[in-house]
């Protein structure tokens, strides 16, 4: 959640800040918020996107080499101009943007009030910065010493920045459970959330591991330490990211470019790791560990949101053609129960950023059980992906829209190799549909872009059900997760209350929401249960239901009956979710910009969940 960007250097910091901001807003955009050093502090925020706050902060003092910028994802208190970052110090010369919670805020905020501090915020932030300020008046400390005095005091998750115009050439950055990258350029340095507001400007950077505090000086120095000031040594990182992979590219929205993006991200997911032709398989992360995984008890897949929904996928493939035993686990569940989690079983994450919160401390607890941890991320030096024993990849490119799709299928993809990989290894699938599965992957991108190419049949579908107040998705074995997924998605942007459910269960409840002004939309694809598909469609009809069907090509049965189908090219069945979903991605896309929503940017959400 939110997003942090600063700079110190030779360059005016405001229209370096300003760009990073506007490259984070996916992180967050309830307010933004400014702070130059020019003399003075010059703080400027506001309610709403960062073009409210370029607005606001039009014709006014700007200048400076050294400044913070943030656009927030409110927790603590309502987004408004006063709760937006940065927050200044009670002595107005030090101010300090956050990322996180800092879960002990009312009891340091009643020993500052005490202490005869006063608060204009609703923030946990603000006590942050008045408690560093307390530090560095009572004990004569320099910032860099009255910040890690302060964290080791702070409990909760944090990323922040923080300068005093006291001390004009340095700034300190410091983390804990939220990702914060220190970029170095040619004498000067930035602080960002990632890399992707940094990237224009140097390809090299240091990610921070937990309780580190940095300082970088406008002399061209920096040092790590930790909170227990143990000076830290840290290797220096070349990205490999284009900015143009952060530009829309002549689409409307990101999430449009992204869902067109599938059939190039889809091959880049497999790329280097199948070859139908030579008959091999290869998952690099895997291999090291090789006989760990083949001899494990279980596999356990801990996720959040739609990376869950992929986990679920997962489950079938790992079962079906490794025969593994596989739990798919909340996250955020998995971390506060009493799990059982043994030596002999996998762990395995999936998060498009590698740093959401909850499945960072369902690792944490699964370490300390003595598990196989191994992780599938896209974002290349994240938290999960260092903090794992092993992993893959999944090499989406940046996702920008805060609904995930590249993401999703390249996870599948993923998760889909590893499943055929550890079921070679253990012998559990023979030569011929090994290799029948191998060239039908192979097909997975040419098969997206002709499914792509179905959008106006899409868009013309979205109309018809844009004011359905309520919609249901249906799916059975491999394309139960994908109804999940769908109904995700329509929630997610065009703010629909929509449900997923195997379709066998709609008959044990949800039938009896049907009329004549919901739309079902039945994933109907399987070969396996097709008789039981049509089956489920006769019902909703039965209730004068209007059925949307995700059939294969050459389908006639369910044109029949259906009110709309839309037809995917023909796969093996546990690869279909790799081609259902694509259709559901564009009619939620359609149906969304239909409505007049924020595609890219809906209300209350934001791409990355780094706090609970």
């Amino acid at each position: 959640m939110c997003g942090i960007v600063a700079y110190i250097g030779n360059k005016e910091a405001y229209p370096i800040i300003i760009e990073g901001l506007r490259r984070l807003e996916y992180r967050g955009y309830d307010s933004a918020g400014v702070s130059i050093l020019n003399g003075d502090i010059h703080t400027y925020k506001k309610k709403g996107k960062v073009k409210d706050l370029e607005d606001f902060v039009e014709g006014k003092n700007k200048s400076g080499t050294l400044g913070i910028g943030h656009t927030r994802w409110a927790t603590h208190g309502r987004p408004n101009d006063k709760n937006a970052h940065p927050h200044n110090s009670g002595n107005s010369d030090l101010t300090l943007v956050h990322n996180g919670i800092i879960e002990n805020y009312a009891s340091l905020k009643e020993a500052l009030a005490e202490l005869g501090h006063t608060f204009t915020s609703d923030t946990d932030t603000e006590i942050l910065v008045h408690l560093i300020e307390e530090y560095q008046k009572r004990d004569d400390l320099s910032l860099e010493k009255a910040v890690q005095k302060a964290l080791k005091k702070a409990v909760g998750a944090y990323a922040i920045v923080v300068f005093d115009k006291k001390s004009p050439n340095k700034i300190v950055g410091a983390r804990k459970s939220s990702p914060l990258v220190l970029g170095l350029g040619k004498d000067e340095f930035f602080l960002a959330s990632d890399a992707t507001p940094i990237i224009k400007f140097t390809n090299k950077v240091i990610y921070l591991n937990d309780e580190e505090i940095v300082t970088v000086n406008r002399d061209g120095s920096y040092e790590v330490v930790t909170l227990d000031d143990e000076v830290q040594n840290h290797e220096v990182k070349e990205i490999d990211l284009k900015i143009e992979e952060l530009e829309k590219g002549g689409y409307d929205h990101f999430m449009l470019k992204e869902i067109h993006q599938q059939p190039t991200t889809i091959f880049e997911s497999m790329r280097g790791r199948i070859n139908a032709e030579e008959g091999w398989i290869l998952v690099g992360g895997m291999q090291d560990h090789m006989k760990r995984m083949v001899d494990a008890d279980r596999i356990i897949i801990a996720a959040c949101g739609t990376s869950w929904h992929a986990g679920l996928i997962g489950e079938y493939l790992f079962e079906d053609l490794a025969r593994v035993p596989v739990e798919v686990e909340y996250a955020s569940e998995l971390r506060y129960r009493n799990p059982v989690i043994r030596e002999r079983d996998v762990v395995l994450a999936l998060s498009q950023s590698g740093e959401t919160a909850d499945t960072l401390a369902a690792l944490e607890m699964a370490r300390n059980k003595g598990a196989l941890l191994y992780g599938i991320v896209n974002n290349v030096g994240s938290s999960i992906a260092r903090f794992t024993d092993c992993g893959s990849y999944i090499h989406a490119g940046p996702e920008i829209g805060v609904a995930s799709t590249k993401a999703f299928t390249s996870q599948l993809v993923v998760l889909t190799l590893m499943a055929l990989n550890l079921a070679k290894e253990k012998g559990t699938i023979s030569e011929g549909y090994f290799r029948k599965l191998l060239y039908a992957m192979e097909d997975i991108p040419k098969k997206v872009e002709q499914i792509l190419t179905l959008d106006e049949q899409i868009k013309y579908i979205a109309t018809e059900i844009k004011d359905a107040p309520n919609a249901l998705y249906l799916g059975r074995g491999y394309n139960f997760p994908i109804a999940l997924e769908g109904a995700l998605k329509l929630k997610e942007i065009s703010y629909i209350h929509a449900e997923g459910y195997p379709a066998a269960e709609m008959k044990h409840g949800p039938i009896a929401l049907i009329d004549e002004s919901m739309p079902v939309i039945v994933m109907a694809t399987n070969v396996s249960a097709y008789e039981k598909i049509v089956s489920n469609i006769q019902e909703v009809k039965a209730r004068k239901g209007m059925v949307i069907a995700i059939v294969t090509e050459g389908d006639t049965e369910i044109k029949k009956i259906a009110d709309y189908t839309i037809e995917i090219p023909e796969t093996e069945e546990p690869l279909s979710p790799l081609l259902s979903v694509i259709p559901l991605q564009m009619l939620s896309y359609h149906i969304a910009v239909l409505r007049n929503c924020n595609v890219d940017q809906p209300r209350n959400l934001a791409k990355s969940v780094t706090v609970e």
